[in-house]
């Protein structure tokens, strides 16, 4: 029934008006603009309607609820007992200025002398009509995009899987903000699906590092190092999928004046199927591996460098996905467990276009670079997510505990254990003589803590990594003519780290807080138990020191600005000249 239909006394009859209808004045100003316009191209003359004078409440007054087209519209739009109350007051403002702009006209006609035809007065309200429905329709939309957010995946410290965090209250805090949609008119608008939510985090780098294929000489530069979109889809309350869509130095691009040589890839990608606090599957898909803190939680908010952790750029070879599918839960209140099944590591290093159409490294004597050696540690033998492109049959397998025990608040922490049976490649082969490689498996162990000194600025990290390798024989590092890069039985690495916060401001009216730290790191990536067909002549460039300082500013907990200085060492003979200064700005949101 139309409201022409409704005014000529089809309207139902008296009906109570929900309460509701009381709104705030200032309730009534997100849709204000929206409305006058609405008004305006119908009733052009009682735009003044809408310029309520300084200190005006605006309110639907009681008259108001006693026009019958008004109530009937009201009581039409109360049968769902769902509807927000902004809804009420939205609708509740377009009935009260209905209403007036109704009685506004009928007094300028009178005023004036015009005689405006039944008809016209008519096809007025019709087409105010629609305008309502248009309205209706889009709070409708806004009110069914407004359940629960969905359960946040492991991209912010809160994580999906209930590990409590006890790490300082701005991380926290970021991730209660990730996990809350923007509402306000300077950030994204409610997603026009219900139960689809978008994140973001980025981080972009500038300063000054040695080169050391130049001697050492500093050089100036810049890295869009990477934008991350986060989409998460709520299908029920139990099961929500999550994904990283990751896009790092710019992207990149074809053409010559492009010149783009960066990355656009999925990071992660799963569906969640949570039954209980105690048992929960990731279905299979793309996943990160389990083991160091900074491999799960690597968003640039969460560390005060502007790189990562030394240990988590090699000897964890962050970050780390996978072709997984894992479960997880809690055990109890304060500790959280995870087993995850993955694709495993491969010791093939070289270009990915390398690869034969058998799935094997180039065939000898073209030879291949190594995944694993005592350069880079595993920093180049992660598995290729696509196209069944993976060179061995082996499955690994990651198991995680997370804690945070009441006994000692404010720490957390967490320890994993990760095996794979074999990371040779299928065709794998020595430089001398093509001789066939066999099986090497691998364990590593991980262990890590964060404190935050109740009720004061200090805070404590620290990290253990150690790595096993089951045959170095068959490695290809030992095997690939280079003495320079081989491995032993196993690699190890560690960090201590001593940070400070400190609030100070309000700038720009909002407290920032500045967080200044220092990092001490060891690597040893050539420890003793060699073999293999190379000649074993390291130069000591595995066994490294890296002192890294700076400060973190938060202007909010989603925002950080950086300044770090590293400076590194190692037993080479003209030492690493790799130091570096560098400024970034990261955000996660």
């Amino acid at each position: 029934m139309s409201l022409h239909d409704r005014a000529r006394g089809g309207a139902r009859g008296p009906s109570s008006v929900p309460a509701a209808l009381g709104p705030a004045p200032e309730t009534f100003i997100t849709g204000w603009d929206e409305l006058r316009a609405a008004l305006g191209e119908s009733y052009p003359r009682c735009i003044g309607l809408l310029r309520p004078s300084s200190g005006e409440n605006l309110e639907v007054g009681h008259a108001s609820l006693t026009n019958p087209i008004i109530r009937t519209r009201l009581i039409a739009f109360a049968s769902s007992g769902k509807r927000a109350s902004a809804s009420w007051m939205a609708l509740a403002l377009t009935a009260s200025v209905l209403a007036s702009a109704t009685a506004h006209a009928a007094d300028d006609t009178a005023a004036n002398g015009q005689d405006v035809s039944k008809q016209e007065l008519l096809k007025r309200l019709e087409t105010m009509e629609r305008r309502v429905q248009t309205l209706e329709t889009r709070l409708k939309q806004q009110n069914q995009a407004a359940p629960a957010s969905p359960t946040p995946n492991r991209r912010t410290p809160a994580s999906a899987k209930g590990e409590a965090s006890a790490i300082p209250a701005d991380e926290a805090a970021v991730a209660a903000a990730a996990a809350t949609t923007p509402t306000s008119p300077l950030g994204p608008l409610a997603s026009p699906v219900p139960g689809l939510k978008f994140g973001m985090y980025g981080e972009l780098k500038f300063g000054s590092v040695q080169n050391p294929a130049a001697n050492g000489q500093w050089q100036n530069g810049f890295d869009a190092a990477r934008i991350v979109l986060l989409p998460t889809y709520q299908f029920t309350d139990n099961i929500i999928f999550n994904a990283e869509i990751e896009f790092e130095h710019a992207g990149s691009g074809f053409d010559n004046d492009d010149k783009l040589h960066g990355t656009a890839e999925i990071e992660q990608a799963f569906v969640d199927f949570k039954f209980s606090d105690y048992l929960n599957w990731r279905a299979p898909g793309v996943d990160l591996v389990p083991i160091s803190y900074y491999n799960l939680y690597h968003e640039p908010t969460v560390f005060y460098s502007v790189n990562r952790p030394e240990i988590v750029n090699g000897l964890i070879p962050s970050t780390w996905a996978a072709g997984a599918t894992s479960v997880y839960g809690k055990i109890v209140d304060g500790l959280n467990y995870e087993f995850q099944i993955s694709q495993s590591l491969e010791d093939f290093g070289d270009d990915f276009g390398l690869r034969t159409d058998a799935n094997t490294p180039p065939l000898f004597p073209l030879g291949y670079a190594p995944g694993i050696d005592g350069v880079d540690a595993l920093a180049n033998a992660k598995a290729p997510l696509g196209d069944f492109r993976q060179l061995n049959n082996s499955l690994a397998y990651t198991a995680r505990l997370s804690y945070s025990p009441d006994f000692l608040p404010g720490f957390a922490g967490s320890t994993a254990i990760y095996y794979s049976p074999n990371t040779t490649p299928r065709g794998a082969y020595a430089d001398f003589l093509g001789i066939p490689l066999g099986s090497s498996s691998m364990w590593i162990v991980d262990t890590e803590g964060r404190y935050r000194m109740p009720n004061s600025g200090l805070e404590l990290r620290g990290e253990f990594t150690q790595v096993w390798l089951g045959n170095p024989a068959n490695l290809r590092a030992n095997n690939d003519t280079d003495p320079t890069d081989n491995v032993g039985k196993t690699m190890y690495g560690f960090f201590g780290e001593i940070d400070y916060h400190f609030k100070f401001g309000p700038v720009l009216n909002q407290e920032w807080e500045a967080v200044p730290f220092y990092r001490y790191t060891y690597e040893n990536l050539q420890t003793a138990g060699f073999a293999g067909t190379d000649q074993n002549l390291p130069t000591g460039q595995g066994q490294r020191q890296f002192h890294t300082m700076g400060v973190a500013i938060f202007p909010t907990p989603e925002l950080v600005l950086k300044l770090t200085y590293q400076k590194l060492l190692d037993r080479s003979p003209l030492g690493p000249q790799a130091d570096a200064v560098l400024g970034g700005v990261g955000w996660l949101f």
